[in-house]
């Protein structure tokens, strides 16, 4: 955690050179196993671990490496569901140390984590790797596994000052992880891209990026039968791109049957997340929803689940959000607003939240900082009705680890310490 942590100062640094060069230096790890790559604005997350759990009930020893986590460092590099251990951790980090001063480089702190990952899945013999992306694409470390298949989830506005200013211009970067016209013909390897979350002038715009780089594209159909654990029409869509992704891959070899009974228990923490008492009440809604677009689905899918209901919300966020957008969102589903802080320095002060409801005519129920008690005495107020927890994913992940023993949806985060959560 030292090593990494000292890798903070050096920030988001797009590019692939030092992973290259790491990798190099370790054997070329991201060359011993299959890889598909998951690609997008938003859903990266979701379709990814639906994908890695379609695979791994057909017998792939599947990998699965995603970003953020919640809790702790250990949640994002996964084996068959399976957390890696903290010892095997520490090792991989060092590993991945000593080879940075062997090539003389200094990583990010997501880079050497991409770095260790593809050391563990080469190690522990996967069969394939599901690689969820951490910024854009064509500049994303996680680019140097170079797999033959991409799922490309949404697109919207995001990371502008590095992946451009325009939708177009932010396809075109997470495309890219397929890498140049030139590399994919020398390399004979014709790369697949499953498309979804597209407008239509986005999609042929895909098309003919795809035509000029020797690619092929499909675009599933969004299915009507698939059952999930987690709320909302996104998810469902999601769900549809990790299917058609695992029929790519696994050609003969895949059952539908079988992936649609795999997704309906497929929960993926902290999005559109019911959680369940042993008396089968819903407690308590996590989403960590924490931007505009976010927002949007997450109504949607109160609308469509819980509808005409309004709810005790717990609402924190980070400084840097348009949290008066996203309150204006959600304010006809919310009843109570119990506004919240960790102690993450990042986050909106307490007063902050309290002048922007009022600004839009709105009170507050209820302040105070992050607690489990406090979540009781919210949880008390709502009575028999589920409390909708949202806003921040850093919130979330606090969520998580104070109700982690209470609730069988959490229990993969049982034995999990918190740290740190400076590098989402």
């Amino acid at each position: 955690m030292e090593y990494l942590n000292s890798r903070l100062m050096f920030g988001m640094m797009p590019g692939l050179a030092t992973t290259r060069k790491l990798c190099e230096v370790l054997g070329n790890p991201q060359k011993k196993f299959k890889t598909i790559h998951v690609v997008g604005t938003n859903g990266k997350g979701s379709t990814s671990y639906y994908l890695a759990g379609i695979l791994q009930a057909h017998g792939l020893k599947t990998g699965l490496y995603t970003s953020p986590h919640l809790v702790n460092l250990r949640e994002r590099f996964r084996i068959n569901d399976l957390p890696i251990d903290e010892a095997t951790l520490d090792l991989l980090v060092l590993k991945v140390k000593v080879a940075a001063e062997e090539s003389q480089v200094e990583p990010t702190f997501f880079e050497v984590l991409t770095v260790a990952a593809f050391l563990y899945y080469a190690e522990q013999n996967v069969d394939v790797a599901v690689l969820e992306a951490g910024l854009g694409g064509r500049m994303d470390s996680t680019a140097v596994a170079d797999g033959s298949m991409i799922v490309l989830t949404s697109i919207g506005l995001e990371h502008t000052e590095v992946l451009g200013n325009t939708e177009s211009a932010i396809l075109k970067e997470k495309m890219g992880v397929a890498g140049s016209a030139q590399s994919i013909i020398a390399g004979g390897n014709r790369k697949v891209f499953v498309l979804g979350g597209l407008s239509e002038s986005l999609l042929n715009e895909a098309q003919v990026y795809a035509a000029a780089h020797g690619c092929t594209c499909v675009v599933p159909e969004i299915r009507n039968d698939i059952e999930l654990p987690n709320l909302g029409h996104h998810y469902v869509e999601n769900a549809s791109l990790s299917m058609k992704a695992a029929q790519l891959f696994l050609t003969n070899e895949y059952n539908d049957a079988l992936a649609l009974k795999t997704l309906t228990t497929r929960s993926w923490a902290g999005r559109m997340q019911k959680l369940i008492d042993d008396k089968g009440h819903v407690r308590f809604v996590l989403d960590g929803a924490h931007n505009s677009h976010a927002v949007r689905r997450l109504v949607e899918a109160l609308d469509m689940y819980y509808p005409g209901q309004k709810f005790h919300c717990v609402f924190g966020a980070l400084r840097d959000k348009d949290v008066g957008e996203m309150l204006k969102l959600m304010s006809p589903y919310v009843s109570h607003w119990h506004i919240t802080k960790t102690p993450y320095p990042r986050f909106r002060e307490l007063v902050d939240l309290k002048e922007e409801l009022e600004k839009l005519g709105l009170s507050v129920a209820s302040a105070g900082e992050f607690s489990r008690e406090y979540l009781d005495e919210v949880s008390a107020s709502a009575g028999d009705a589920p409390v909708l927890i949202t806003g921040s994913l850093y919130m979330i992940g606090a969520t998580v680890q104070a109700l982690k023993n209470d609730f069988e949806a959490l229990k993969f985060f049982r034995g999990m310490e918190a740290s740190t959560n400076e590098h989402r």
